[in-house]
């Protein structure tokens, strides 16, 4: 088993992590394969073959092998949480993209009326009209009924949407292509509508469990963290301050620290793609929320740029700095305060704490 995917272990060994008498270990599926590529070369691979070959990671190599242990049950609730959360996050992105693509075929100029197609006056709009033809066949007074119903704006902004209404244009004509893509469409609203209602309720849930856990304080102190990516934040780090030894071992495992290869006298780093991607993906946003709360992290990103490095490397290494300052609080059980850093800074002659202090930009 692995933990590439998520936080948590899988589901189907969830059930006997808090079964005393059983030690689980995580294995590596590539650490598996590398060691069955080694010992059988012609590539023969079977399940009993597989079984001694785990056996014998297990009882040769155990050290390099991190055991799996059950964190505390209010952990334990917000990290599922969030995790379900952004599921139904990434299954709602899908479905507006379909949306999108549905649009562009036939009905373009919404995209052009609305940016937000999961807003509700677009949901309510598209499953009671789906097509440009049958909006304009709807009497004047439904629709500044309906704008009105859906706080569009006041009385000029309704009659501007209704002028903008009257001109439009088909894209197509094919009433067989219309129809059934109108119909996809007041499902897929539908849809939107209901991944939209549960996120919402899920956005409760987290917040009552955040709230009730003993270190949620740590991690809503964060600039930039706020009441999505705080939770996020706990769930990543835990309660176990045992299982990291250091800060190094969870930049790592996260993914955030980059991978240095080396053979003979070359070296490279490179981009870290096996890890926990919800992991990586939480530390990467809210690192990027965090130049807009943070002066120190401002100044630290525009001098990445300064470097050259793209957007997403700026803020993944960013992210790396991050991890080591909420590290330490976190073993400390302290909230984090930026003056207090920013006076670490100058201490230490940091030329952050100079760019912070006089406002220049890189």
């Amino acid at each position: 088993m692995s933990e590439i995917g998520s936080i948590q272990p899988e589901p189907e060994f969830a059930a006997f992590i808090g079964n005393e008498p059983l030690h689980l270990f995580s294995v590596p599926p590539q650490m598996a394969s590398s060691m069955r590529q080694a010992l059988y070369p012609s590539g023969a691979k079977d399940d009993p073959r597989d079984a001694d070959l785990l056996l014998d990671l297990l009882l040769q190599h155990r050290n390099k092998l991190r055991r799996l242990s059950p964190d505390s049950e209010a952990t334990r609730r917000v990290q599922h949480l969030v995790e379900e959360r952004r599921k139904l996050v990434d299954e709602k992105t899908a479905q507006i993209n379909r949306l999108t693509d549905h649009l562009k075929v036939y009905f373009p100029q919404m995209l052009e009326w609305y940016e937000r197609l999961d807003s509700d006056v677009v949901c309510a709009l598209l499953e009671r009209w789906p097509a440009l033809e049958e909006l304009q066949k709807a009497p004047p007074a439904s629709l500044r009924a309906f704008f009105r119903k859906h706080r569009c704006g006041d009385r000029e902004q309704i009659e501007h949407r209704m002028e903008a209404i009257r001109p439009g244009v088909p894209a197509i004509h094919d009433r067989a292509v219309i129809e059934a893509k109108s119909a996809a469409v007041r499902v897929i609203v539908r849809l939107v509508r209901v991944l939209g209602e549960g996120i919402e309720e899920l956005d409760g849930q987290i917040e009552e469990a955040a709230a009730a856990h003993p270190d949620f304080f740590i991690f809503n102190s964060l600039p930039g963290a706020g009441p999505v990516m705080a939770p996020r934040l706990l769930a990543a780090f835990g309660s176990q301050r045992e299982r990291y030894r250091s800060a190094d071992e969870l930049q790592s495992f996260s993914g955030i620290a980059p991978l240095t290869e080396t053979s003979g006298k070359r070296k490279w780093v490179h981009f870290r793609w096996a890890c926990p991607k919800f992991l990586r993906q939480s530390f990467h946003e809210w690192a990027g929320h965090s130049i807009v709360q943070s002066g120190w992290a401002r100044a630290y990103y525009q001098q990445q740029r300064s470097k050259g490095n793209s957007h997403h490397e700026a803020v993944r290494s960013l992210a790396f700095k991050w991890i080591r300052i909420v590290f330490r609080c976190w073993q400390d059980r302290v909230a984090y305060d930026e003056n207090t850093y920013l006076a670490a800074l100058v201490k230490h002659g940091s030329p952050l704490a100079t760019i912070v202090a006089t406002g220049k930009t890189m």
